[in-house]
C-alpha cells in the first residue's frame, strides 16, 4: 500500500470548525487517563477477556488490586468503563467503542500492526 492510497486526514476532521476550549479541554482528559502504562495494559487486559474482575486484572498486568481499583475509577469517570456487581465481585468491561481502535491506531503508528505495514 502505498501513501497514496491512505488518506491522512479523516474528512471528518479535517471539516471541523477549529477546536473550541471546551473539546480541547475533553480531549486533553482523555488522553491524560489514556497516557499511562499501566491503564493501557488494564484496558487491554479487559478487551482480551472481554469483561474481567479486579483481581484478574490486577494478575494479568503484575500491579495491586488497589492500584487497579484507582487506575479502573479515572477509567470509568471517562466512560470507558463499566462495571458488573456479581455477589461480592465486581466486573469491567469497556464501553467506549473507540478505545480499542485508538489502541490499534496507536500500534499502526509505532508499526506495531502488520494491517499498517506499506
Amino acid at each position: 500500500m502505498s501513501s497514496d492510497d491512505v488518506q491522512v486526514i479523516p474528512p471528518a476532521l479535517a471539516q471541523r470548525p477549529l477546536l473550541g476550549d471546551d473539546e480541547v479541554g475533553e480531549l486533553s482528559r482523555l488522553f491524560a487517563v489514556l497516557a499511562n502504562d499501566t491503564r493501557l495494559r488494564i484496558l487491554h487486559a479487559i478487551a482480551r477477556s472481554d469483561e474481567a474482575s479486579v483481581t484478574a486484572i490486577a494478575d494479568d498486568v503484575g500491579s495491586s488490586t488497589q492500584s487497579v481499583s484507582n487506575h479502573l475509577q479515572r477509567m470509568a469517570d471517562q466512560n470507558i468503563v463499566a462495571t458488573r456487581r456479581d455477589g461480592n465481585r465486581i466486573f469491567y468491561r469497556l464501553i467506549d467503542p473507540c478505545v480499542g481502535g485508538v489502541m490499534e491506531l496507536g500500534l499502526c503508528l509505532l508499526g506495531h500492526n502488520p494491517i499498517c505495514d506499506a
